[in-house]
């Protein structure tokens, strides 16, 4: 994800947000976000609903300790949390599976060796960057 756009969620959520400037030996978070910006909405949306929750309901804050694309779709890892928060972060997860992460279009899971989210426009791009 683009550092501006990094710094917008962090600037947002930064109870969720707040392992961002830690030690690699303590949280991932401090590698950024690591997948594409079509997946912004999404993250973004997901911290709104949790964070609101955290607060409307006075739980204990949620961290996130890694935010990352694995296996075509959003992988948001938390520390703290119920099972609310978890049935949110699988939501966004699963709506990551048909959102391009590339631009944030509709998209569907692609590829083989690497799986990708992506578009018809983004796919095509990706494979010509790659001589196919």
């Amino acid at each position: 994800m683009r550092p501006e756009l990094e710094r917008q969620l962090v600037q947002k959520y930064p109870k969720i947000f707040a392992q961002v400037n830690g030690k690699p030996s303590e949280t991932c978070m401090c590698f950024g976000f690591e997948c594409g910006d079509g997946w912004y909405k999404i993250i973004d949306y997901l911290c709104h609903c949790i964070q609101s929750y955290v607060d409307s309901n006075n739980k204990t804050q949620v961290e996130a300790t890694q935010v990352k694309e694995k296996y075509g779709t959003l992988s948001f890892y938390i520390s703290g949390g119920d099972d609310i928060v978890y049935g949110m972060i699988w939501m966004a997860e699963h709506l990551s599976s048909k959102t391009c992460e590339r631009c944030g279009d509709e998209g569907m899971i692609r590829g083989h060796t690497w799986i990708f989210t992506m578009c018809d426009d983004c796919w095509e791009t990706y494979q010509k960057s790659r001589g196919y």
